[in-house]
This record gives structure tokens, sequence and C-alpha cells, in this order.
């Protein structure tokens, strides 16, 4: 350690605050906390751990409701579907644990080369996700997916509106396997035939 000759030697204890200092500031805090700061009880946002999404959306480019209500049965998805102007949507009524994944995994594989969207809603934020032949491609920017989309979704996804209340709501769980099959092989007919 070199001395500086023109200055004196600490006499006193040097851990302390200097003499033009306050506690706070030598502390590294600029001054007493701000009045109404509240500090929250649950920090698990901030380790990483996340709750399951308020909602869970499939945004797909089937034309019908019925068709991925019927698809969504034979992948044993409880959703309730909605056709829109640019796709059927199927709200998940399972968000917990990675529910939302798989759902979106098993119908984009039941409906190969058609890739749909995962929309998960945590509070005020949205991620979505896109998915193609049974696999994640990615994240998409939410501005990217909701700037076409139609106010039906919107809606939906701010909880403006639940998907019951949109018109042609198609439940999966009233579907058997059986009557998934003919009304999928009925909308592939319908299909071929508009052609």
């Amino acid at each position: 350690m070199t001395t500086d000759p023109d200055r004196p030697e600490p006499t006193g204890p040097t851990s302390g605050p200097a003499p033009d200092e306050t506690p706070d500031a030598a502390a590294g805090h600029d001054g007493p906390l701000p009045e109404g700061l509240e500090i929250p009880d649950d920090l698990s946002e901030l380790t990483g751990a996340r709750k399951d999404p308020e909602l869970a959306v499939l945004i797909t480019q089937i034309a019908g409701a019925e068709p991925l209500a019927a698809a969504c049965a034979l992948a044993e998805l409880d959703v309730d579907v909605a056709p829109t102007p640019v796709g059927a949507l199927a709200v998940l009524r399972d968000t917990s644990d990675d529910a939302p994944d798989k759902a979106a995994t098993a119908i984009s594989r039941l409906v190969a080369g058609v890739p749909l969207v995962l929309v998960t809603r945590w509070g005020e934020q949205l991620t979505c996700v896109r998915y193609a032949d049974g696999a994640a491609e990615g994240e998409l920017p939410p501005g990217l997916v909701l700037g076409g989309a139609p106010e039906a979704l919107e809606d939906v996804l701010t909880g403006q509106l639940r998907v019951t209340e949109l018109p042609g709501v198609v439940a999966s769980s009233g579907i058997g396997r059986f009557k998934a099959m003919r009304m999928l092989s009925g909308a592939a007919r319908k299909a071929r035939k508009s052609k």
C-alpha cells in the first residue's frame, strides 16, 4: 500500500460512513424508501417458478368449430371451440402444468401441415408460441399475432368475453370417438366437394 505524504493517515475506525455521508448513503441507498412501497409475499415470479396460466387458447386455421372440436375430442382434450373469420379457436379448460403445451403438440400433430398458435395469459402478460407438425417452433410477438385477429379473439384473451358467450361454440366434452371420426370425415368430404 502506498501512502500519500500530503494526506494524513486515518486515526479512527474506517468502516463507518464518511463524515459527509448519511448511513443510508453509505449502505448504497439514495434515501428513505418511498411511501406506499409494498414488497409482495410471493416472490415466486422472481425465482422462475411460474404459476399455471389463467387462459390458454389454440388459434388455428381450421375452417369450422366442429372439425376442431372433433380433433380435440380424439386427442382427449377438454376444450370449448368457437369459429372466427380466420379459423377456429379452442379455449382449454385445463391449463395446469404443461397441459397447454401438450394440447398444442397433439392438435398440431393431428392437423399436420397446418400451423397453429398457442396463446397463454398470465395476468396481463401474453405468450404466443407457434406449433407445426407436433413441435413448438418458437415464440411470436403478441402484437404480430393479434394484429389481424378478429375482435372476438381479443375479447376472449383480454377477459372481456368468455368463449361460451361467442356464437357457434362447440364443446369437445360431448363428442365421443365414433362421433368425432364421423365429424372429421364429413368435414373432409365437404372440403373436397368445395374445391
